[in-house]
């Protein structure tokens, strides 16, 4: 049974930025994305981690990629609506796909003694993945909230058009009791502890 989410815990919102709605640019021709309730899953979970006074860090995207949406500075680069860091809260700023390289996250979390990470955003088989991963690996008590994740659709080496729904329900399998444990939004929220 997990134990409920104390002040040991951090809710992670990777790449909640505009260019992850140019699905051209993502999934081709024929761009789309799955999940579009992602957005209002993200703002119950800021709603609840802030009410329940918890850490809450953004990262942000500034590719490398001349060609990415994802690029501060832009109109791509811009946060979401209603998925905006409040005063006090940390911004991460990457330029690759995991929030742990090449950025200072490890060092501010590990200096609040934060041992549990909570992660959501866009995308899941991209960065959400990728932070994932390395969140497991450097010795994190990891969780990922699907429902408040969403990919595109990928095209294949071999032309193969991959429905987005495939792509992230492949990469939460991938993930759920090796790097993460798989949460609901709902129940991601009744295990925040409150005052």
């Amino acid at each position: 049974m997990i134990r409920k989410f104390d002040k040991d815990t951090v809710l992670l919102v990777i790449d909640a930025q505009k260019g992850i709605n140019d699905l051209r640019h993502w999934g081709g021709a024929n761009g789309r994305r799955n999940n579009p309730g992602a957005e209002m899953q993200i703002q119950a979970l800021l709603d609840g981690f802030r009410g329940s006074n918890s850490m809450v860090v953004f990262t942000v995207h500034d590719s490398r990629q001349k060609i990415s949406p994802l690029k501060l500075g832009t109109p791509g680069g811009e946060f979401l609506e209603g998925i905006v860091p409040q005063s006090g809260e940390l911004v991460i700023r990457k330029d690759v796909n995991s929030g742990f390289v090449g950025t200072n996250l490890e060092i501010e979390l590990r200096r609040r003694s934060i041992s549990r990470v909570v992660t959501v955003g866009y995308f899941t088989n991209f960065c959400v993945e990728s932070s994932v991963r390395m969140a497991a690996n450097m010795g994190y008590d990891s969780y990922l909230v699907p429902d408040a994740c969403a990919t595109s659709n990928r095209i294949g080496f071999d032309g193969i058009d991959y429905d987005p729904d495939v792509v992230h329900n492949v990469a939460v399998a991938s993930l759920n009791g090796e790097f993460a444990t798989a949460l609901s939004v709902d129940d991601t929220l009744q295990l925040l502890h409150r005052d």
